[in-house]
């Protein structure tokens, strides 16, 4: 379809000031009065606190007051808690102080004295699973959002593999299965059969969690940063013990989330008690190193065993999962890991296991395709094995076990997918890359560099339905569109906005967006994570749009005569078809609303909306025509998005070093509805994925359990240094019929792609070396290079 904004480039509103400086974060707001909050944390990974002597604190000049476990509210296990009397990870907060300023309030926090019992920790999920192995927590040792707390311990016989580096696969938490596995593995001419590591890493977010809050009027009003806006708003009043009425959030900007940011988290309340008990603005600004304790990716350890065919069609695969689940709750980095390999390869018949187990690590939160892009990074090289023992091309073997729109089935359920064109950007980004050409210097060696390619794919389910949008026409004319996802910085909340003033056919120079305030009326929308903003929020708009049409074209027929059949949209105009030149415009037809009132006013609003929409239009109403609906679309199978990535290295021979030349990375996300964004999504987190690949991740004193890599520097994410001059980038463009526009998320497939590209090149510059396991570091291939053995136990995780 022809659009006038979709698909077209444009400047975001918030670009401006962004480029000047002039865009104000959490830490930039300052209110008169306000103290300075600082926490005191805990320095062992898992204690009870016995005692707490904050008396010379307290007498200190400047210090206005402290903040105990005793004084918020507590929440059922295993949420994270605001504060804690029995810290579970090293950086937990134990109390916060409040002073009338900054360095004030650190002299305080180190003035007090603590008394801590310490207690049994662990930081290998495998060591907790063991008979008599140590627990995280003393309510049990696994438990997830999707999994109730429970204790699960394996027989110490089903770890007699570990010692040679096989996972055991004692009873899971979770399971499905399709197909005949047996009759798939006896049918199959090629087997692997491997376990493997992936890392947590930080997300490393340039703004930190900091937040401030005050009380004006019995209301909390509370700045933070986070990655949706309304989603975030019944979870911290929640976290604040108030009702979602009484709390203005703001949050105009997110210095980065990845993921991190999906959900409230329990530290943005701190602030918020605080000034209640002082009774004086708060401002909470979180360090790098507690930013650093605050969140992570889930690291995996794993088993998979796969059955291929003759001509490279996977007949069987069992994966089992065992997730590092940090302290809390965290994400379903577990399920989502046998999603992706269900949707990616189409298995015939297949088998997934996985449990959750809690360590005394950082909180795990999700990170850019939880879950997914680690099957990315570990599994999709494994076909490069399965290609060269079963004399077949690498791509080839890709093609014949994607998805297609007509038979891709996911999960265990085989549930259907809305489109899937993976061969579609395998064959782009063959072609961008130009593969047949390079492929054929693989393996080449000049001097002690020797180049090689690799290809990457991956998947992310990016599509939900159930939202409201809300737009309004004011009487002056202009387009008023309110929307309520965040801004997590991928201008996607501008992108998606822009479908209403498509549908209403106005101008793009008169639509204004509103967000970042919830005073400002915002509707229920879902928060910017999982790839589902462009999908999802699309949706909304377009269903808040379509509600705005009638209702113009119902005022139209009752000023100027006729049904609203006989009406249509010009530009900023409601016409009579059959004579433009009778209408209204929207200015008038504003005002008429206004006149009009009930459902046109919004003093009327639909039933079956949410509470949070429902005050949203209250804040409206009388201001203009209002639009306002829930998405009852209908959405019946997942949304797939899914990318590939080529890369080109050249890898030193004598050193270790390597250095990628080039990447191609094409995504299948539907419709492109703003391609700037898509470039620069698709090039970040290809740089994503090489931190994921090759540099990133944790490491913990095995004693202590204290980090060693907790700054920027140690954590060594990507910089101009690793990543290539040039990342070329492509869309396949093929509509999504469950979308008004056509358009599916993309954000999270890219960054597993080109992780799992650059592990399959450096898997072809070694020879066809299976490192099994992530980051494939400088050392590793060093000693796989001169063939001794790698510094790491097998399957060892955290203290590595």
């Amino acid at each position: 379809m022809d659009y006038k904004l979709i698909g077209h480039d444009f400047v975001p509103p918030d670009v401006d000031a962004k480029v000047r400086g002039k865009a104000r974060y959490t830490e930039d707001m300052r209110v008169e009065g306000m103290l300075h909050c600082k926490l005191l944390t805990s320095p062992m990974p898992h204690a009870r606190v016995r005692r707490i002597d904050a008396a010379a604190a307290l007498a200190m000049p400047g210090v206005v007051g402290i903040l105990t476990a005793d004084d918020v509210p507590s929440f059922a296990p295993p949420q994270a808690p605001i504060l804690s009397n029995e810290p579970l990870y090293i950086g937990a907060p134990i109390l916060a102080v409040a002073a009338v300023d900054e360095l004030t309030a650190i002299a305080a926090v180190e003035a007090i004295k603590l008394d801590l019992e310490p207690l049994p920790f662990v930081l290998d999920p495998l060591e907790s699973l063991r008979p008599d192995g140590p627990n995280a927590r003393r309510d049990g040792n696994v438990g997830n959002m999707a999994v109730p707390v429970q204790t699960i311990k394996w027989k110490e016989s089903e770890f007699a593999g570990l010692a040679q580096g096989r996972l055991p696969t004692g009873t899971p938490a979770k399971s499905w299965s399709y197909g005949d596995l047996d009759a798939g593995f006896r049918d199959a001419k090629f087997i692997i059969e491997e376990s493997f590591v992936t890392s947590g890493v930080a997300h490393h977010c340039l703004e930190t969690r900091s937040a401030l809050a005050y009380w004006q009027n019995g209301k909390c009003i509370l700045y933070g940063s986070t990655q949706g806006h309304t989603f975030e708003m019944p979870i911290l009043a929640g976290f604040i013990g108030i009702d979602v009425d009484d709390l203005v959030f703001i949050s105009e900007f997110c210095g980065g989330g990845f993921g991190s940011k999906a959900v409230a988290y329990t530290l943005m309340a701190i602030p918020a008690h605080m000034a209640r008990k002082t009774n004086r603005p708060v401002m909470m600004r979180i360090s790098r190193d507690e930013e650093y304790a605050a969140s992570a990716r889930s690291g995996l350890q794993a088993y998979v065993k796969i059955g291929f065919r003759a001509d490279g069609r996977i007949t069987a695969l069992d994966l089992y999962i065992v997730q590092d689940e940090g302290p809390f709750d965290a994400y379903i980095d577990f399920i989502q890991a046998g999603e992706a390999v269900s949707a990616v390869y189409q298995p015939l018949a297949m088998r997934w296991r996985g449990i959750p187990v809690f360590t005394n690590s950082p909180p795990r939160t999700p990170f850019r395709g939880p879950g997914t892009n680690s099957m990315a990074a570990m599994v999709d090289p494994h076909l490069d094995r399965a290609a060269k023992a079963l004399g077949l091309d690498r791509l080839a073997i890709r093609r014949i076990n994607a998805p297609d729109s007509d038979s891709g089935k996911v999960n265990g359920d085989r549930q259907p997918m809305s489109s899937a064109y993976l061969n579609d950007a395998l064959d782009q980004g063959a072609a961008l890359f130009k593969w047949d050409e390079r492929s054929k210097r693989n393996g080449q060696r000049k001097g002690s560099k020797i180049t090689a390619v690799g290809v990457g794919q991956a998947y992310h389910n990016c599509g939900y339905n159930g939202y409201d949008g809300l737009v309004r026409i004011a009487p002056d004319g202009k387009l008023h569109v309110h929307t309520g996802v965040g801004n997590l910085g991928t201008y996607s909340y501008a992108s998606t906005s822009r479908a209403a003033a498509e549908i209403l056919n106005c101008r793009w120079e008169n639509t204004v967006i509103e967000r970042g305030d919830s005073r400002r009326g915002l509707p229920w929308n879902l928060t910017q994570d999982s790839s589902n903003t462009s999908f999802t929020m699309a949706r909304t708009n377009y269903a808040a749009a379509m509600d705005a049409k009638q209702k113009l074209c119902e005022i139209a027929a009752a000023t100027l005569g006729g049904s609203a059949a006989d009406y249509g949209l010009g530009q900023e105009r409601v016409i009579l078809q059959r004579d433009a030149s009778r209408g209204l415009t929207f200015a008038q037809a504003a005002q008429r609303a206004i006149e009009l009132g009930g459902r046109y006013s919004g003093h009327e609003v639909p039933v079956d909306i949410h509470p949070i929409t429902k005050s949203a239009v209250a804040k409206l109403a009388g201001t203009g025509l209002i639009g306002v609906s829930r998405d009852e679309l209908p959405l019946p199978t997942v949304v797939p998005t899914f990318a590939c990535a080529f890369v080109e290295i050249e890898l030193d021979a004598e050193t270790g070093a390597l250095e990628i030349i080039d990447i191609v990375c094409v995504s299948d996300c539907g419709v492109v509805v703003h391609p700037k964004g898509l470039e620069v999504q698709l090039k970040s987190a290809s740089v994503q994925g090489i931190g994921f690949a090759h540099l990133e991740h944790h490491v913990f004193d095995a004693h202590l359990g204290i980090p060693i890599h907790a700054s920027i520097l140690d954590c060594k994410p990507p910089s101009f240094l690793d990543v290539p001059v040039n990342i070329e980038t492509g869309a396949v463009g093929k509509a999504d019929p469950q979308n008004p526009v056509g358009t599916k998320g993309m954000g999270e497939p890219p960054m597993g792609a080109a992780s799992g590209a650059l592990v399959s090149a450096i898997q072809e510059a070694l020879g066809g070396v299976s490192f099994n396991r992530l980051p494939v570091t400088t050392d590793m291939i060093i000693n796989a290079l001169a063939k001794r053995p790698q510094a790491h136990k097998p399957l060892q995780v955290n203290c590595v």
